[in-house]
Parts: structure tokens; sequence; C-alpha cells
């Protein structure tokens, strides 16, 4: 085995590793060394991403050199590297933007831990994409949960404590039901590891045998994660967990947290399941419909708020709907559709919040719409970068998010007429509703202020980090359109080696 097959472990224990180490470092320095971090894992990612393009297929790396069932094991092809390329470059990047703030919101002695959580989030998500055992997947998606909600609670407000708890009941709810799910998945297969689980499930379902108990580990598994993921109706924890964390939580939780259960949901769907038995048990038309509701309903409840960061979390219940409704249809175009309004979403959610920071640093720190009337003008670049990602959400040309809507209806071509005159149909009116609620909020930003108000421009500049944070997610953003073929044909390659 190559050297180069060794990357997704480093980037898994690099962070995980470095996490201890920052715990005992000052706070300048721990800063420093989570950037540092953050930054390796963005040039490893890179490699890997570069080597796997010219690898075919997928390969596992036994960790310890152990077989199963008694070794754990990393599984990597060119989805993951992918993912993983575009989770790290996310997470450097939300940091950079808004490290300011996190100086300005948290205590002196606890920024060291704000960055112990981050490098643990980080190493979570490495682990979510790259393992190939359940349980350890479980492990880890714990470690996430936790890792997300002491984001949530670093900034030491009362209505960040009341969306902590909101955010921990909630979660833990879904992962007592992945647990009791894997726990009954491992009584009727034997197996931890995925691709031996799929081979026990394909056996059974074969022969005809657990059909039901089957039934409920998918119930259970998929519900746990739909509710960690936020899916519609499950989102009440949403507006209060983004809206009043740090920009770099906001950020993180928006565009990675999320993401990375769903990704999980994917592997569970192709790799530890097997989508034709999936498809059996009738969880995909339950998802499909809650993701049609989710994508009217959040943009409905974005349209009447009044404070931007808040308008903004509810969009994301909107577009949180979109990746569901893609992985309802049940087909691979779904699921690359899916996929790539995972990357397309992430980039722009997290400008989205940084730059509504930005925005609400030049206005007095006031987040409501009145008081952001011509901050685009006090803060230049977050006004351009919160116009992007907009308009990104809308669907515009040349943009990564008009691409997902498009991949979206080209995967709904696939259906039958009912299933697919309703993607088509809701795809229209959710289109219609970000139309309204985002250029709203664009044509704010550039509109007279208040008569006899004046907020200082100095309060809107935040450093050349903030800046080019928000200036590297807009050419994300923009590339994510104009190569979206090369991206999707990864995405395509990657799945069909997923299984």
């Amino acid at each position: 085995m190559a050297l180069w097959q060794s990357i997704p472990f480093a980037c898994i224990l690099l962070p995980l590793g470095s996490a201890a180490i920052t715990s005992v470092l000052k706070e300048r320095w721990a800063k420093y060394w989570t950037m540092f971090v953050l930054v390796c894992l963005v040039v490893l990612s890179s490699v890997f991403a570069g080597k796997m393009l010219a690898f075919s297929g997928s390969y596992t790396y036994m960790m310890g050199h152990y077989p199963a069932p008694f070794g754990n094991e990393i599984r990597a092809g060119q989805l993951e590297a992918v993912t993983a390329l575009f989770f790290s470059v996310i997470m450097l990047l939300s940091l950079m933007g808004g490290m300011k703030k996190v100086e300005e919101h948290l205590l002196s002695d606890k920024q060291s831990l704000y960055y112990v959580m981050l490098l643990l989030l980080s190493a979570a998500l490495m682990a979510q994409v790259y393992t190939n055992d359940l349980f350890t997947a479980y492990v880890f998606l714990e470690i996430m949960t936790l890792s997300a909600c002491s984001l949530i609670t670093a900034r030491n407000r009362g209505r960040t404590l009341v969306a902590a708890t909101r955010y921990m009941i909630m979660n833990l709810l879904g992962s007592g039901m992945f647990l009791l799910g894997i726990t009954l998945l491992y009584d009727l297969s034997g197996h931890l590891l995925m691709s031996n689980i799929q081979q026990a499930v394909a056996h059974l379902a074969a022969d005809g045998q657990y059909r039901m108990p089957l039934t409920v580990v998918i119930a259970l598994m998929t519900i746990g994660l739909s509710i960690k993921s936020a899916l519609f109706p499950f989102h009440t924890w949403v507006p209060d967990a983004y809206g009043y964390s740090t920009p770099t939580s906001a950020a993180v939780l928006s565009s990675l947290v999320s993401k990375g259960y769903i990704f999980m949901l994917v592997k569970l769907f192709w790799r530890v399941i097997g989508l034709d038995v999936i498809r059996s048990t009738g969880i995909l038309d339950v998802l499909f419909v809650f993701a049609m509701v989710g994508m009217v309903m959040g943009s409905l409840s974005a349209i009447r708020q009044n404070d931007v960061r808040r308008m903004i979390a509810f969009s994301s219940v909107a577009q949180i709907g979109y990746i569901f409704m893609g992985l309802g249809m049940g087909t691979k175009e779904g699921a690359a559709a899916a996929m790539f309004h995972i990357f397309a979403h992430g980039v722009s959610k997290a400008m989205l919040f940084l730059s509504a920071g930005g925005l609400a640093d030049a206005s007095g720190n006031h987040k409501q719409f009145r008081h952001l009337r011509g901050s685009g003008f006090r803060s230049p670049i977050a006004g351009v970068a919160f116009t992007i990602g907009a308009l990104s959400m809308v669907g515009f040309p040349f943009l990564g998010g008009f691409t997902s809507k498009l991949n979206f209806a080209m995967a709904a071509m696939d259906q039958s007429d009912i299933r697919m005159l309703l993607v088509l149909a809701v795809l229209a009116v959710s289109t219609f509703l970000n139309t309204v609620y985002f250029l709203k909020t664009v044509i704010t930003l550039y509109r007279k202020p208040l008569p006899g108000i004046e907020y200082p421009a100095e309060k809107g500049r935040r450093g050349f980090c903030f800046n080019a944070s928000l200036v590297l997610f807009s050419l994300v953003n923009i590339a994510l359109g104009l190569f979206s073929q090369n991206v999707m044909g990864l995405i395509t390659r990657g799945l069909s080696h997923f299984g």
C-alpha cells in the first residue's frame, strides 16, 4: 500500500491529537496552532483528492492491520476525497472569517477550549467521511454532537444556553434512536463493518427473513439522523442555535455539522443497508414527503423573520429539504444532486452567516432589517459576499445553487409522472419564496439608511482574515457554478464505487 493511501487516517488523527495539545496552550497560540492544523488538513485533503482522481474505484485501510472482526477499517474513494476536501476548506474559511468575533464574544479563558472543540469537530467530520465501521461512526457522531453544543454555549448568554439545551435534547433523542438501530442491526447481521453488514442484510432480504425487524432498524436510524440534520419538522432548535452563537459557530453548524449527519445517512442507504432494501421499506417515500414540505415551510418561516440571522437559519431548513428530496428519489441521479447541493449549500450558508455578522457590525451590532439599510455600502466586501450567497441560494446562473436546482430538476425526469410533477412544482414554489426573502434582504442592504441615524463605517471593518475568507468563499461558489460538470462527474463516479 502506497504512503499517500494513509492520508485519510492522518486527516482523522491530526486534528484529534492536536486537540489535546491545544487544550494546554494560551489562547493566542491555540488560535495559531488551530489555524496551522486546519491548513495542513486542507493540504492533505487536496493531495489525496488529486491522487484519487487517477485511482480507479475505492480501497480499504485496516487500522492496526488486524482484519475484521477485531480490526477497524477506513474506506476511501473519489466521493469521500472530494467531500473531505470541501469540509476542510469550509472549516478553515469559517474560522478565518469569524476569528475576530471569537476574541470579542468569548472570555479569554474559554478561547483555547473553543479551538479544541473546532479541532474535535474536524476530526469527527473526517471520521464520518472515511470510516467503514458503524460503531466507530456512532462514536464520532457523538463527538460531533458534543463539540457542536460546546460551540453554541461558548458565547455565555442566556439565549445561547436555551439554544444549546434545545439542541442537546433533540440531538440526544436522535443519537439514542441511531444507537438502538445499530444494536438491533448488529443482532441481525453479526457485523459492524459496513460492507459485511450489507452482505448479511442482502441475504436476509433475499430469504425474506426478519423483514419487520429490519424495517424497524432502518426507520430508527433514518429518523435519528433526520432529527440531527434538522429535517422538517425536527428543526425547532435551528433558529436559536444558529442565530445566537458566534459567526464561526453558526457557519460551522449550518454548513458542516448537519452535512456530516446527512453524509452518514448516504452511507447508511448505499453502503450499510443497500438501496434496493431501503426502497422496499418505503422509508424513501416518507423522506420525500417531509422534504418537500420542509422546502416550503422553511421558506415561509424565513419570510416572516425580522432578524437577518434567523432568516438565514430558517432558510437552512428549506435547503436541508432539498437534500432529503434528492435522497428520497431513491435514484443515483437524485443522490448525486443531493451531494452537489451539500457542497453548494455548505459554501453559500457559511458565507451568508459570516457576511451577515460583518453587516451587523457595520450597523451598530443590530441584526434587524431596518438597521441593515445601507450596510452594503458601510461594509462593501460583506455586502458583495452576502449578495453572491443569496443569489446562489435563489438559483442565479453561474453559481453553485443554480446547478443544484438544475440537477434536481434533471433527476426528477427519471421519476414517475406524479413524482416528477411534484418535484418540479415544489422546486418552482421554493425558488419563488427564496427570491422573495433573499432579494428583499439584498435590496435592503443597498437602500438609504433610516433618517437621523448614522453608523460609523469603521465598525464594519473586521480585518484581513474576514475579508479574505469572504473573497475565497465567493470564488469557491463561482467555481462550483462554472465547473459544475466536473464536480458532478466526480460525484457520479464516486457513487458508482460507494456501495
